[in-house]
């Protein structure tokens, strides 16, 4: 007698769907034809498996990753390989060297998404999140004493963060993540990766243009108070989508097709949270924090890889759900 329950979904086999993929089989394809080494080593799958593990099962380090596929033979069986530690980090130095190849796939899966999910990119919501270095955080030599010089991560810089929970507003030492995030589906549509002193305001149009590069064509775009002034709203326009922005005190209410207040105004700005809610999954349920690589390059690497991951595997859930119907 069936008893209506659906099996739950075990990460290995979201690893071994995203891998399986067409758009992430020819990212290892293209990886395999590079032939890094002379010396015979780890097949491409293996290590663009193990970077999925990493997203997937929110490890921190590479060292984790290695230990846990060891151990693992479900998981070696679904990536093809057993990689060293030492041969992930070779690989992602060289991933680097070839970020286009990561960036035509992340392209790829954006695409075969729009297909799968017809609301994805519609209404965006769009905001930046603090990415602490890897790094001492501590401002200065001592208490009371000279504002430290030297850190452990020099391409990192000193920016502000709102206060969360019990955390209190203030500063920090390292990276911000602006991210434009789909309002109905929760899924990230456009990310980029700066260094902490960076207003927020700046990178409005930079990641509508990164959507619209994707072939999406947000129609509108929710944003908090931090970035009501003109120049967004003014590029915003441009961009053909219309700003649901909360407007500081005392100031103008502009002239819009979705009018300031309004029901319809209302739920819009309230698919703002998608981009909090966003944050919080990509942080603690795919590893996005907190960070174990230093440097902007390596930073922004391990964004588009977790980003891999978390957009590879809503691809390979939405074709399951599509062939069981």
């Amino acid at each position: 007698m069936a008893s209506g329950k659906v099996a739950r979904r075990t990460a290995v086999a979201d690893v071994a769907e995203v891998l399986d993929s067409p758009e992430v089989a020819t990212l290892v394809r293209e990886l395999g034809a590079l032939r890094w080494t002379g010396r015979k080593g780890y097949g491409a799958r293996a290590l663009v498996g193990a970077c999925l593990v990493k997203t997937l099962f929110a490890l921190p380090t590479w060292t984790r990753v290695a230990a846990l596929i060891a151990e693992h033979p479900g998981l070696q069986a679904a990536i093809g390989g057993c990689p060293s530690v030492w041969a992930l980090y070779r690989f992602t130095e060289k991933l680097r060297a070839h970020s286009d190849k990561l960036a035509d796939c992340l392209d790829a899966v954006s695409a075969s998404l729009q297909d799968a999910l017809p609301d994805y990119g519609v209404d965006v919501a769009i905001d930046a999140s603090d990415m602490p270095a890897f790094a001492n955080g501590q401002r200065y030599v001592y208490q009371g004493g000279p504002e430290r010089e030297r850190y452990s991560d020099p391409d990192a810089s000193w920016g502000h963060r709102s206060a969360v929970s019990t955390r209190a507003a203030g500063s920090f030492y390292g990276f911000k993540l602006h991210l434009a995030a789909c309002a109905r589906t929760g899924l990230p549509v456009a990310w980029r990766v700066e260094t902490a002193r960076r207003n927020e305001s700046l990178y409005v149009a930079p990641l509508l243009d990164a959507a619209r590069a994707r072939g999406l064509r947000p129609e509108t775009c929710a944003m908090d108070k931090g970035y009501d002034n003109n120049r967004v709203m003014d590029e915003t326009r441009e961009r053909k989508c219309v700003p649901v922005v909360c407007l500081r005190k005392g100031r103008a209410i502009p002239l819009s097709p979705i009018p300031y207040g309004t029901d319809e105004w209302k739920r819009l700005y309230r698919g703002r949270a998608a981009v909090e809610r966003e944050f919080g999954r990509l942080k603690h349920d795919y590893a996005l924090g907190p960070l174990r690589v230093r440097g902007l390059e390596r930073v922004r690497l391990h964004a588009n890889l977790v980003m891999l991951g978390r957009l590879g595997q809503a691809l390979a859930r939405s074709r399951a759900v599509r062939l069981a119907a």
